[in-house]
């Protein structure tokens, strides 16, 4: 029987919830990954044996947590972090690699933070279907992207239900709405010219509290949100068209195209054009702009 699984999810294009790497591993004795960060959240299932996790909380300070079989660990983006499995129990686990606009919510909800990444779950049966949910996405790296999002979404429940801390704010569902409200007008407007103080004006509220509400809910600020959300557009384009990559700059909002290769390298570490030469589904048509 294999030690390893390992799969990259094959589609970037999901907003809500998104996978970039997922797999399974019973380690060696002793067998450490890091120190290191990761650009996503990456979550870690111990099922059996036992090791060490070394990470930094919010004020770069690092601490030690020994994390046993029925717990669980988040590492959670740009945080340095190493992990290092027992010499005499070394651990088998499942992890995924996962980002999207409502993860940061569900982790609030989990009781997970930067400064309390270990996962405790008050209920057997809940944190039971979580394991299983991860390890199927594991185990069928192969399936379509739509099929593995969807198990995704059913791990995500679990995590959440399984822990004592599940809660929402008293107004959550009011910036819930708000947040809602500036999705739907950045998905309908983004193509535009459209700034934070729109955003902001068509939910009836300032700027500044906004701004505020907004990186509370999902993590990145609205800028970086609208940056992300037109990338995310642009990638479509880029692997389903023909589009030159300066008109698809234009689709997205952007009438300079360096600005637009300058954003889309930002998001996706590469120039469009070679983004879009290493995954474009459609046959090349020519050379493009940029």
């Amino acid at each position: 029987m294999k030690d390893l699984l390992f799969s990259v999810f094959p589609n970037e294009t999901f907003v809500d919830l998104s996978l970039y790497q997922f797999g399974w591993e019973r380690c060696r004795p002793s067998q450490s990954f890091g120190p290191a960060a990761r650009n996503h959240y990456l979550f870690h299932y111990v099922i059996s044996g036992t090791g060490i996790l070394h990470a930094d909380d919010k004020a770069k300070t690092t601490h030690t947590y020994r994390v046993k079989s029925g717990q669980g660990f988040m590492i959670f983006p740009n945080q340095i972090n190493t992990y290092i499995a027992d010499k005499n129990q070394p651990w088998e686990y499942v992890w995924l690699e996962f980002d999207g606009l409502r993860v940061k919510e569900a982790l609030s909800i989990a009781g997970l933070s930067q400064n309390a990444p270990i996962y405790h779950a008050t209920s057997h049966d809940l944190r039971e279907i979580m394991m299983h949910e991860m390890l199927y996405i594991a185990q069928h790296g192969e399936m379509p992207p739509f099929h593995l999002i969807g198990h995704l979404y059913l791990f995500l429940d679990a995590l959440t239900r399984s822990v004592s801390s599940f809660r929402l704010s008293s107004n959550g569902r009011l910036q819930d709405f708000y947040i809602h409200e500036a999705i739907n007008f950045i998905e309908q407007n983004f193509q535009n010219d459209i700034s934070v103080e729109n955003i902001a004006d068509s939910c009836g509220l300032n700027r500044s509290y906004f701004g505020k509400i907004f990186k509370k809910s999902i993590g990145r600020t609205p800028q970086e949100f609208l940056m992300h959300y037109r990338m995310t557009k642009a990638a479509e384009l880029l692997k389903l068209t023909k589009l030159t990559v300066s008109d698809i700059g234009k689709a997205v909002g952007y009438d300079n195209s360096f600005h637009f290769s300058r954003a889309f390298k930002h998001v996706y570490g590469i120039p469009p054009r070679e983004w879009r030469n290493q995954n474009q589904m459609l046959p090349k048509n020519g050379s493009d702009s940029l």
